[in-house]
C-alpha cells in the first residue's frame, strides 16, 4: 500500500517547469516585438512628417532640362537675395524688419547679393565653395554686361512687363512667374561665368539668415578684431562668439568699415555657413529627426529649391561638410572700375574659368575649357577704371575649433 502511494504520489509532487519557463520568454518576445513596432511606427511618422515639411518648401523648375555634372559630382548654387519680401512677394512684417535692421520693404530689390557655388565631389574628397563677388561685371543673357547680382532682378522685371503687356493683372502670378524668370537668368549667368553645370540651387531671402540662426540656437563665428557698423547694425567684440538671428544678419551684411568692403563681406558669408554647418553637426541635428523637422519648419517660408532635390539625402551628406571640411575661395578680382556711375569689379573671365576647372577637376563641363564669345578681360565701357585692387582669393584662417576667423 505504501509502495503504491509512493508510485502515484511522486508525479503529483513533480514541479511543472516547462510552461513556467516558456511564459517569460513569450512575454519578452512580445515586448520586443511591440518595441520594434513602435520604433518602426515612430520612424515612419517622423519620415512622413519630414516629407510633409520638406514639401512645403518653395519649389522651382528653374533647372528643368539643365546640364548636369559628371562622375557623381554635385554643384549647388546658394543664392541670397537682398529682398525685404518673402518668397511670395509679400512684405515682411515691420517688427521683423526692425529686428533685421534692414530698413523699408521697398529697398533691396531682387539683387542676388550672396552667390556661392558649393562643389561636392562624387568620390567623397573635400568639398569646395566658391564665392562670386556680387559686383563682378559679367555677361548677363539677354541683358548685356552688368553686375552679376542684377541678373535676377532684371529678368524678373522684364518677364513681369511682358506678362502685363499680355493683360495679366494677377499680382501673385506676376510675382511667381517673374521670380522663376529671375532664377533661370541668375543660374544661367553664373553657369556661363564659371563654365560648370549647376545641379541644384537654394534661394534664401534676407530673413532666412535670421530664422536659420535662431532655429539653430545661434551660430558660432570668430572675429579677428572688434567691429561696429551703424548701417548693418554690426557691433561685436573680437574672438569666438555665438550670434543670434538679428546679430547673424548684421554679421553677413556688414561691408562698411571693412578694408575690402564687399570682398570682405563674402568672407563673412563663408564664415557664417561654416559656423552654421558646425552647429548643425554639434547639436546632433543631422541625426535627430525632431530637431531636423523643427529646423525645416522654421526656415521653410524663406527658402526655395529646385524641384526634385532630395533634401534628406543632402542633409545626410552635409554632415560631412562641417568642422572646416570645406575649402572656401573668393573668386579673384583684377581691379575696381566704374560703369554708368556704379562701382564694379573688373574680372578676367578666362582666368576664372581655368581656376574653377583646375579646382573642380574632370566633373566640370567641357564648356569650362573655353570662354564664351563675349568673355574679354580688360576695362569695362564707361569711365576709366580705378586703381588696381588686391586680388580677393583664398579662404579665411581656421581656428582650432574649425570656425573661420575673419576681419
Amino acid at each position: 500500500m505504501s509502495a503504491h502511494r509512493r508510485k502515484t504520489s511522486h508525479p503529483a509532487r513533480r514541479p511543472r517547469r516547462g510552461p513556467a519557463r516558456r511564459r517569460p520568454r513569450r512575454i519578452a518576445r512580445t515586448l520586443l516585438a511591440t518595441a520594434c513596432a513602435l520604433a518602426v511606427t515612430a520612424a515612419a511618422g517622423a519620415w512622413y512628417a519630414y516629407r510633409d515639411l520638406a514639401g512645403s518648401i518653395g519649389s522651382s523648375k528653374a533647372l528643368e532640362g539643365a546640364e548636369k555634372s559628371r562622375y557623381g559630382d554635385t554643384n549647388i548654387l546658394l543664392m541670397g537675395l537682398d529682398s525685404r519680401r518673402d518668397r511670395n512677394g509679400e512684405k515682411l512684417p515691420e517688427e521683423v524688419l526692425d529686428k533685421l535692421h534692414a530698413g523699408s520693404s521697398d529697398i533691396g530689390g531682387y539683387n542676388a547679393n550672396t552667390l556661392i557655388l558649393l562643389h561636392v565631389p562624387g568620390d567623397g574628397s573635400r568639398a569646395k565653395a566658391f564665392s562670386v563677388p556680387r559686383d563682378d561685371f559679367v555677361d548677363i543673357p539677354s541683358q548685356g554686361k552688368d553686375k552679376i547680382k542684377k541678373a535676377y532682378g532684371l529678368a524678373k522685371a522684364k518677364e513681369e512687363e511682358r506678362l502685363a503687356g499680355q493683360g495679366v493683372t494677377d499680382r501673385r502670378r506676376l510675382e511667381r512667374e517673374g521670380r522663376e524668370a529671375g532664377r533661370k537668368a541668375q543660374i544661367k549667368t553664373v553657369r556661363n561665368f564659371l563654365g560648370v553645370p549647376v545641379d541644384h540651387f537654394a534661394e534664401l531671402n534676407l530673413a532666412g539668415f535670421y530664422h536659420l540662426a535662431d532655429a539653430l540656437g545661434g551660430v558660432p563665428v570668430c572675429l579677428k578684431k572688434p567691429v561696429r557698423d551703424t548701417y548693418s547694425g554690426a557691433d561685436f567684440p573680437a574672438g569666438l562668439q555665438t550670434l543670434n538671428g538679428r546679430q547673424s544678419l548684421a554679421f553677413v551684411r556688414q561691408r562698411h568699415g571693412l578694408d575690402m568692403g564687399d570682398l570682405d563681406r563674402t568672407k563673412r558669408q563663408q564664415a557664417f555657413l561654416a559656423g552654421a554647418t558646425q552647429k548643425l553637426d554639434s547639436a546632433g541635428t543631422f541625426t535627430d529627426p525632431v530637431k531636423l523637422m523643427k529646423l525645416i519648419d522654421a526656415t521653410k517660408q524663406d527658402v526655395v529649391t529646385d524641384e526634385g532635390w532630395d533634401l534628406l539625402s543632402f542633409v545626410k551628406q552635409a554632415k560631412n561638410l562641417s568642422g572646416g571640411k570645406v575649402v572656401f575661395t573668393t573668386l579673384p578680382v583684377e581691379r575696381f572700375g566704374r560703369n554708368h556711375g556704379e562701382d564694379i569689379n573688373v574680372v578676367d573671365d578666362m582666368k576664372i574659368k581655368r581656376l574653377i576647372a583646375e579646382q573642380i577637376g574632370p566633373g566640370a563641363s567641357a564648356s569650362a575649357a573655353a570662354p564664351s564669345p563675349s568673355d574679354a578681360p580688360g576695362a569695362p565701357p564707361g569711365p576709366a577704371a580705378a586703381a588696381p585692387a588686391p586680388t580677393a582669393s583664398g579662404s579665411p584662417a581656421i581656428d582650432g575649433g574649425g570656425i573661420p576667423c575673419v576681419d
